[in-house]
């Protein structure tokens, strides 16, 4: 093998070299690609956790709430506020609901 043929054959693996090394680099850039494109496609993890969802606090009894409702009316009544008739439309409605 002469002084050509080892240059021959230099070139040939220099370029098969070049060759590898380019399709690594271009594979490679291909994925850091794709992770930079997902990355930005997906949200961003929660930094904080979500408050808890509780039940809402239970209303108070209705029987509770109606019989302050009748207190309320009956001072109204006494204080001259409301008439007879006034007060007693009222109560039907509040022993109704």
């Amino acid at each position: 093998m002469g002084l050509i043929g080892g240059m021959a054959r230099t070139a040939v693996v220099a370029g098969t070299a070049t060759a590898v090394s380019n399709r690594v680099s271009r594979r490679q850039a291909g994925r850091w690609a794709a992770q930079e494109q997902q990355q930005y496609a997906e949200p961003p993890p929660p930094q904080y956790a979500p408050a808890p969802q509780y039940a809402p606090a239970p209303a108070a009894s209705s029987a509770d709430d109606t019989l302050d409702q009748l207190q309320k009316l009956g001072e109204l009544k006494a204080s001259g506020v409301l008439t007879d008739a006034e007060f007693q439309a009222q109560k039907a409605k509040i022993l109704a609901g």
